[in-house]
Parts: structure tokens; sequence; C-alpha cells
């Protein structure tokens, strides 16, 4: 029972951690419809900002905010190039995702790993402290748990604002976006360098719960990423009073939960990469399926 109970709850804080960069991934994925590829190297930029920061004794959430914004940088390059330079999409994100492991080996000294164990950090200071006994032992879930809500909570206020709904229009009607005065390829550039933000802020949190950071932390975080939104989307959708954001935290949780099945029931670690690819194909796939069989379902309705 307690192996049982700490899977769950590995699963669930992973999940978290993880569901702060779905988030970004959906901006730029089902948003904007822009393949972002960056997010492999903004998630360990945040990790690799958050480290270096703590290690010179910088207070650990002005490290997250510090690593957000690091991404939101990364993310304007991205939206530079493509926008201003006209680079293609994807090309665009591969060129900053290249040149981002050697910024990121620059923010470390030189090194691939830079550990900060017994350091402050977001897990152990503050009113973490002031958490009783039996809590205390689950503060990481806690803290977690609090820090994904918060941020989707801001995330859908912004949502509601007027540049929120802009956002969301450029990604769908570019002509809409001109009409209200504004310039869609700024928009563009606003929503990757939220996502971006996010990506980074998700490895800041994740550096800071491991007490270390590495600049090959980020491989594969775009297809995670992607596999969440499109489980979480896919099969919570025909539930019309969740946010989009709940629904790419519950894909996270999901994915994780399924990785870490797999896992226990016997696949070697040198397969998980392949098994994150499957899982992605899988979750791709059905997502069509279903789709498919909505509109199905619309046009038999209006007949």
């Amino acid at each position: 029972m307690d192996v049982i109970l700490r899977l769950f709850v590995n699963v669930l804080e992973e999940g978290f951690i993880y569901g702060i960069m779905a988030m970004g991934v959906y901006i730029t994925y089902s948003v904007l419809h822009f393949p972002d590829l960056s997010v492999d190297g903004t998630f360990p930029l945040g990790a690799c900002v958050t480290a270096a920061l703590i290690l010179a004794g910088v207070h650990p959430v002005i490290a997250l905010g510090c690593a957000f914004f690091c991404g939101c940088a990364a993310g304007a390059v991205t939206g530079f190039l493509h926008v201003k330079l006209r680079i293609s999409d994807l090309l665009s994100g591969i060129l900053v995702m290249t040149g981002l492991w050697s910024v990121n080996l620059v923010v470390l000294g030189g090194r691939a790993v830079a550990p900060f164990y017994n350091k402050p950090t977001l897990f152990s200071t503050g009113l973490v402290k002031l958490l009783p006994q039996g809590l205390y032992l689950r503060r990481v879930l806690i803290v977690l748990f609090l820090t994904v809500v918060m941020v989707k909570l801001i995330a859908d206020l912004y949502y509601r604002t007027k540049s929120g709904l802009l956002l969301r229009a450029a990604g769908d009607n570019d002509q809409y976006v001109t009409a209200q005065g504004v310039d869609p390829g700024r928009m563009k550039m606003l929503g990757l360098m939220l996502g971006n933000g996010l990506a980074a802020l998700s490895g800041s949190v994740l550096a800071q719960q491991a007490e270390s950071a590495s600049v090959s932390s980020g491989t594969g975080m775009v297809v995670m990423g992607l596999a969440s939104v499109i489980i979480g989307t896919s099969l919570l959708r025909g539930f019309r009073f969740l946010k989009p954001t709940t629904m790419v935290i519950v894909g996270s949780v999901l994915y994780k939960a399924a990785l870490v099945a797999a896992m226990q029931l016997g696949l070697p670690t040198n397969y998980l990469k392949l098994l994150m690819a499957v899982l992605f194909v899988t979750a791709l796939v059905t997502g069509n399926a279903l789709d498919g069989r909505r509109k199905q379902s619309a046009k038999a309705y209006r007949a």
C-alpha cells in the first residue's frame, strides 16, 4: 500500500510540474497553431537560471520570476525570427533550441549539471516551515499543487482580458485582430513569449524540487507537452465546465501515470523515450478520431 501511495504522489508531483509547461505548449500549439520546438531549450533554461541564482544566494521565489522572464526573452527571439525575418515556424524553434544549449552551458559556468543541495528552495522556505509535521512530509505536493493552481488562475484571468482574446484570435482569424488595430505578428510574438515563459517556469520548479539543474533536462519536453495537451483536450472536451488549462494539467497527470504504469510493468528505462513517442502517437490518433466523431454527430444533428 505504501508503494502505491508513493507512486501516486510521484505521479501527481511530476504531473503538476509538467502541467505548467503543458499550459505554455497549449498557447503555442492549440491557440497559435505554432509547432514551437524551442520549448526543449527554454525548459532547461529556466532550470539553469534558477540554479545559478540560488547558488548566488538569490531568493527562490525571485529565481522563479527571473526564469519566467528569461523564457519569455527566448520566446521573443523565436517570434522575431518567424514574424520579422520570415523564417518558418518549425525552423525558428529549432534555431532557438540549438542556440539555447550553449546559453545554458554559459549560465551554469560550463558545467552540464549544477547541484545546489541544502540551499533554500521553494519547498524549504517561507510559510512551508510553518506546516504541521504531518503536512510537512507532503510539503512538495502541497507547494506544487498551490503553484500550478496559481499559474492556472492567472492564465484564466489573462484569457478573459482584451489581450487574451486577441491572442486567441491571432491563431484562427488574423483579419479580426487587424480590424481591432493590432498587429497579428505582435500577438504571435506575445503568445510565444508566454508559452516559453511557462516552460522555463516549469523547469525552474523542477530544478528546485530536484535541487539540481541539467542542460539536457529539456530533451523530449515538446513531445511531453503536446501529449499532455492532446490527452487532456481530447478526453475532457465533453466536460464543458472545465477550462482548457485544467484539461492540460489533467492530461499531464494522466500522461505521467501512463509512463509510471509502463515502468512498473517491467519496461526497461532504455525504452522510455520510445514509450513517450508511442503515447504521443496514440493520443494524437485518439484525438483525431474523437474529433471526427464529434463532427459527424454535429452534421447528423444539423441534418
